[in-house]
């Protein structure tokens, strides 16, 4: 982990982390606001340094777990103009906070099952092949780590994920896959920003809220948003005709994705796709983007795959023996024990109940109320002991909670906002 922190001359530093004050470590520097946390790649942070450095940073505080990368990151910068203060943070670790000691509800991302999921769509989608969805997560810092492994093109679905994202520095390519209606924000953002439409109206949006490009979004058999097909065409001319760049089409099987049987999957995503490629053919482009995690691995039509889910996995896909490991839960509190049934303080409110209920492991869950979880477990549980809940819908599960905690065991190794909330 690197957590980097930008001062202004005179005052002194903050970690960042916990909110503590440095003192002593770079007497006469504050804490400004402006920060960036890089999980397992400290090289990812030149960039950034890079550009605070362009606004006149006077100094950066550095906690670095990998500190052999430390001396690399500190020749990006010339002495003198930019002051880096190295601060090892091996007391941090012998210190760390251990699960049992957040307060419940609190969403937990095991780092092993997070790592593997990684690699396993990097090696199945290498580079552009993913776009991956930032709605699944909502988080900046989540997003840095699928961009080490080499995924820097972005989906996103609402206007302030896309702020969030290219504030982050994570604007390459940023593709709102949703129609709007006001693009005002959109124009305003430092990145290269593509939106979906699918009607004159959303044409007008675009152009009139200063977006230059544009992908045609096509209804494929989902009904929601997207033009006939054989209206794509027509679309991407008066795109044209009002001075927008139109990159190709877009259009999601959504209806498709979640199926439990693979074959009929596979025959439908087909037919979906075929009806993309129509539609692609009238308007051109380079661009096919579509698919989720359901059929990331099936839709070899599309040039760019929009899977989100498969990061942290949830049990509606845990179904579909994709080889993901489940990395999110919820960590609860059994909060009262009755013979045969037990609470939990994990209720709807900290739950995404729209694919069904959670479950819990050696347990069978009963319902779910606002606060609480009620489970008959297997075994006798006590009042007081954590447990860890499992949503059936990983995306609205993350909405709701202000930040997830990395965990490797019962060791917390880092806090990340979930910082593209809202709209």
């Amino acid at each position: 982990m690197v957590v980097l922190d930008v001062f202004d001359a005179g005052e002194e530093p903050r970690d960042l982390v916990d909110g503590r004050r440095l003192v002593g470590e770079a007497p006469g520097v504050v804490g400004e606001m402006v920060h960036h946390v890089v999980e397992r790649n400290p090289l990812l942070a030149a960039p950034l340094l890079e550009q605070l450095h362009a606004l006149g940073a006077h100094a950066l505080v550095l906690h670095v777990t990998n500190l052999p990368h430390t001396a690399g990151i500190k020749r990006r910068f010339v002495p003198g103009r930019t002051a880096v203060v190295v601060v090892p943070n091996a007391q941090e670790r012998k210190d760390r906070v251990n699960i049992h000691d957040l307060t419940t509800p609190a969403l937990l991302v095991d780092a092993d099952a997070f790592e593997f999921n990684l690699r396993a769509m990097r090696e199945a989608l290498p580079g552009p092949r993913l776009r991956p969805h930032v709605k699944a997560h909502k988080c900046t810092a989540l997003a840095a780590r699928q961009a080490a492994a080499g995924h820097r093109t972005f989906t996103c679905a609402t206007i302030r994920e896309m702020e969030g994202m290219a504030k982050a520095g994570l604007g390459d390519d940023l593709l709102l896959a949703n129609e709007v209606l006001d693009a005002r924000r959109l124009g305003d953002i430092d990145a290269r920003v593509t939106v979906a439409v699918d009607s004159a109206e959303t044409i007008d949006a675009a152009v009139n809220g200063g977006v230059k490009e544009v992908l045609i979004d096509v209804n494929v058999g989902l009904p929601r948003c997207g033009c006939a097909p054989e209206d794509a065409g027509r679309l991407g001319d008066l795109a044209r005709k009002k001075g927008l760049t139109v990159r190709g089409v877009m259009g999601y099987e959504g209806h498709v994705v979640g199926l439990p049987d693979r074959a009929l999957r596979e025959q439908l995503t087909k037919e979906c796709m075929e009806r993309l490629l129509q539609a692609h053919a009238d308007v051109g482009g380079d661009v096919v983007s579509a698919g989720g995690t359901g059929t990331y691995d099936i839709n070899s039509w599309a040039n760019e795959i929009q899977a989100g889910s498969y990061v942290l996995m949830d049990t509606a896909y845990g179904h579909l023996g994709l080889p993901f490991r489940q990395a999110l839960s919820v960590l609860a509190t059994v909060i009262s024990v009755s013979p045969g049934h037990a609470v939990a303080d994990c209720g709807l409110k900290a739950l995404g109940m729209d694919h069904g209920n959670p479950t819990i492991d050696g347990a069978d869950v009963w319902f779910v109320a606002d606060e609480h979880v009620t489970f008959a477990p297997a075994e006798r549980v006590t009042v007081g002991e954590r447990i860890h809940v499992t949503p059936a819908h990983v995306d609205p599960t993350v909405a709701y909670h202000e930040r997830m905690y990395l965990t490797r065991g019962d060791a917390v190794e880092d806090v990340w906002e979930v910082d593209l909330r809202g709209w």
